[in-house]
């Protein structure tokens, strides 16, 4: 992709093509009138990863092109927000003066907010030590004075040194309600803000008028539940990574929700938990019986939903399907349209330029 070519047509064309290839995809499904959410053109991610190229004495980010394997270099990068674009230009000649901070250095990780806060993660192959610490701080105090608001953070192999923190704070406004999210380097966020802005406005007004309460399956940082949490008497929801699940304990409390609870078990966990299968520790303090789900929402990885969590699926009245591969979403489909009808379909263009389809499903049972 040549970013200098960025246009509404360029873009207009290829959304086009994206949405025609998700409803070929779906094809042998009857489907409502697709909704399409289009991203904006340029400085819509939120997240960055460059590995870091050593030539001499110069310093500069690179990224592979994944056919060819070639290496290119990034001075700017239009696709990231404004805010990483700053901070992209303003801490390689930081960098290159420092010995310390540059030696075995191989990849940044930037991290952003829509408001203009940020985390850049140095990852290194050597320990880092207090001499590095020492170095770092002034890194930040640098950048600092440079107009960048900022976190710094060092990985090395089984090694996490936080320069202050290791997190940012995002603001969302969701149909006038404003959410705060906190978000950890390192662990799943949403990339696209404008998109996540969409995809949660898309389910909230989904579940409008919604009976019983919500079950949700990977919930990560809490991103769906707590929008979802006025439309719901209330919520459970499931997420196995414990940083997510720190995060989302947190949003919870800092937005104020009282009818949401986050428990760290797979969603193969959970199944076997409803199904009284299994007794978990980590379900301690909650009844599942005090719950009565009528609504299941689901945003699993690309490999799509396994087997028992499927046939679970079908117990429920109305099933929200997140989904960021068509083709397993297909083969999940053709599962759960035994049981339920698709009633709304939606596309979210999360990752313009490539090829990269995110949707939105709402099921309804027979």
């Amino acid at each position: 992709m040549i970013y200098s070519a960025f246009s509404n047509d360029l873009y207009t064309k290829q959304l086009n093509n994206k949405t025609d290839n998700l409803k070929q995809i779906l094809a042998e499904f009857p489907l409502p009138e697709l909704k399409i959410y289009p991203s904006p053109i340029s400085h819509y991610r939120m997240r960055a990863e460059f590995r870091i190229w050593h030539n001499g004495e110069e310093l500069y980010h690179v990224m592979y092109d994944k056919e060819s394997k070639k290496r290119i270099r990034v001075d700017t990068f239009p696709i990231a927000s404004p805010t990483i674009n700053l901070a992209m230009e303003k801490i390689i000649p930081l960098l290159k003066a420092n010995d310390l901070l540059r030696e075995l250095l191989f990849q940044i990780d930037y991290l952003a907010t829509l408001s203009g806060d940020l985390v850049i993660t140095l990852i290194y192959h050597k320990k880092l030590d207090e001499s590095w610490v020492t170095a770092a701080k002034k890194l930040r105090k640098d950048l600092l004075q440079q107009g960048l608001s900022l976190h710094i953070v060092g990985r090395a192999t089984n090694q996490k040194i936080a320069i202050d923190v290791d997190y940012v704070d995002e603001n969302l406004t969701i149909l006038g309600r404003n959410f705060t999210y906190r978000q950890v380097e390192n662990s799943f966020t949403q990339p696209n803000a404008a998109i996540n802005i969409a995809m949660l406005t898309w389910a909230v007004e989904a579940t409008r008028g919604s009976t019983g309460d919500l079950l949700e399956f990977y919930c990560g940082n809490g991103n769906f539940s707590v929008a979802l949490s006025q439309n719901f008497r209330q919520i459970l929801a499931t997420e196995i990574a414990k940083t997510s699940v720190s995060a989302a304990q947190h949003n919870i409390e800092v937005n104020k929700i009282d009818n949401l609870k986050i428990i760290r078990l797979s969603a193969a966990e959970f199944t076997t938990a409803l199904n009284k299968e299994r007794i978990f520790k980590r379900l301690k303090g909650i009844n599942l019986d005090d719950y009565h789900c009528n609504t299941v929402l689901v945003d699993p990885p690309r490999g799509g939903l396994d087997v028992d969590t499927l046939n679970h699926l079908k117990n429920y009245d109305t099933i929200l399907y997140i989904s960021c591969n068509p083709t397993t979403l297909r083969d999940n489909l053709k599962e759960l349209c035994k049981t339920h009808t698709i009633k709304d379909l939606a596309f979210f263009d999360q990752f313009p330029y490539t090829d990269h389809i995110e949707s939105g499903v709402v099921l309804t049972k027979f």
